[in-house]
């Protein structure tokens, strides 16, 4: 009934699309020799670096998260490595099987699906590692499945106080852009990311940064495949390395108003922004919750990214919930990926091009889905929610402007 009209898709990614990013890509395809395109290009590495907050190497490779994890590990990971893994849901898992994939032993921490890593078992593995086997540390800033952030700083720190050389490798596909990260400050040696989420681009490339440290064990590298080497890509003199072959032409243009996008409303601008947009949500889980079954996945709001929730009701509600969003509302939300029962969960996804309104009309859409599956829930939420915006907002406006 209320399906009708503009879809909104509130799932963590892909994200929502700006228009100013549809139409840059909306033209024909350029001439890939020479020119205009080659120009854009050479812009891109000075923002996405920006944006990493690092003054070391950016990389771009037509592929998505799961192909820039594989890009990462081929220049510093070979068979017979081992790699130390800490996992915080179904992402983390993921990057160890493809470590594993490519021959590398794995060790892994498992630290259950609604906490963030501890950086004392990390240092006590690395200092119980005598011999200096492990080459890598993989963590995940931002688990796409439990919404579960961790502290990679303090990673990097426990690290250090291990006395370890091995490399932090970090995962930020579903936080670049949306959970404050600063790699070169916070010691980061590979970082990874892909177009689709905070930097408000089609799915379709992913991107390596990676520093001097990193480079240095890709030079001892016997083998790296031809496609993957970060080298070639690295301030190409031939264009064409840039990309291993013929470049993504319309992808490279939307990633270019993306990038304007960040840097007209400031990365600090961003960031904030989906600060209060999450803890707008969190308001409203937790009025829900106070009288229902509903809690968000990870208990500690230090430990929560500002870019996905993943919020539990009971066995089965989860899935009644997001279908009934989106067969009478036309809003459709995360399902349970990787939970157990994947039936109880949901996911919000609140990352990238989103405004305050945006956000009032999921949570109007999941309010009034509450009353219609007759699943309990507390008052208020919606009231919660938009203090904070309000809040967070002020009171402050340019009449002339309206």
């Amino acid at each position: 009934m209320f399906a009708n009209g503009p879809a909104y898709l509130a799932i963590p990614g892909p994200s929502v699309m700006p228009d100013r990013v549809l139409r840059a890509m909306h033209r024909a395809a350029p001439n890939i020799y020479t020119g205009e395109l080659h120009d854009l290009t050479h812009g891109l590495f000075p923002d996405l670096k920006a944006v990493a907050k690092t003054e070391h190497n950016a990389t771009i490779y037509i592929a998505n998260g799961h192909g820039v994890w594989e890009a990462a590990l081929s220049n510093v990971v070979g068979e017979g490595d081992t790699v130390l893994v800490l996992i915080t849901g179904r992402f983390g898992e993921g990057w160890g099987e493809m470590a594993a994939g490519l021959g590398a032993t794995i060790e892994t921490i498992n630290f259950g699906d609604s906490a963030a890593v501890d950086p004392a078992q990390v240092e006590a593995a690395l200092r119980a590692d005598t011999e200096g086997r492990i080459k890598a540390v993989l963590t995940v800033f931002v688990d796409t499945s439990t919404g579960v952030r961790t502290d990679v700083k303090a990673v990097r720190a426990a690290i250090d106080a291990a006395g370890h050389d091995a490399l932090l490798m970090c995962d930020c596909i579903a936080s670049l852009g949306c959970d404050r990260f600063y790699m070169d400050d916070w010691g980061v040696d590979i970082t990874v990311a892909a177009s689709q989420k905070g930097l408000m681009t089609p799915p379709g490339i992913g991107f390596v940064w990676y520093n001097d440290k990193a480079d240095r064990v890709r030079g001892g590298m016997t083998r790296v495949s031809n496609y993957w080497d970060w080298r070639p890509r690295t301030d190409a003199t031939h264009y064409f390395k840039f990309f291993n072959g013929t470049a993504p032409t319309h992808h490279l243009y939307g990633l270019r108003e993306a990038l304007d996008m960040i840097a007209e409303e400031g990365l600090d601008a961003v960031w904030a922004r989906h600060e209060n947009i999450a803890q707008a949500i969190w308001e409203a889980i937790d009025v829900w919750g106070s009288d229902g079954p509903m809690q968000i996945n990870v208990p500690d709001p230090e430990q929560r990214s500002r870019a996905v929730t993943s919020v539990r009701l009971e066995e089965g509600q989860g899935n009644q919930l997001r279908a009934w969003c989106e067969q009478k509302m036309g809003v459709t939300l995360g399902l349970g990926l990787g939970r157990d029962p994947a039936s109880a969960y949901f996911r919000f996804g609140h990352m990238g091009h989103l405004s305050g309104h945006m956000v009032m009309g999921v949570l109007g859409t999941v309010d009034a889905g509450l009353k219609a599956l007759n699943i309990p829930h507390g008052s208020g939420a919606l009231e919660a929610a938009s203090a904070v915006l309000a809040r967070a907002a002020g009171a402050d406006i340019d009449v002339a402007k309206v």
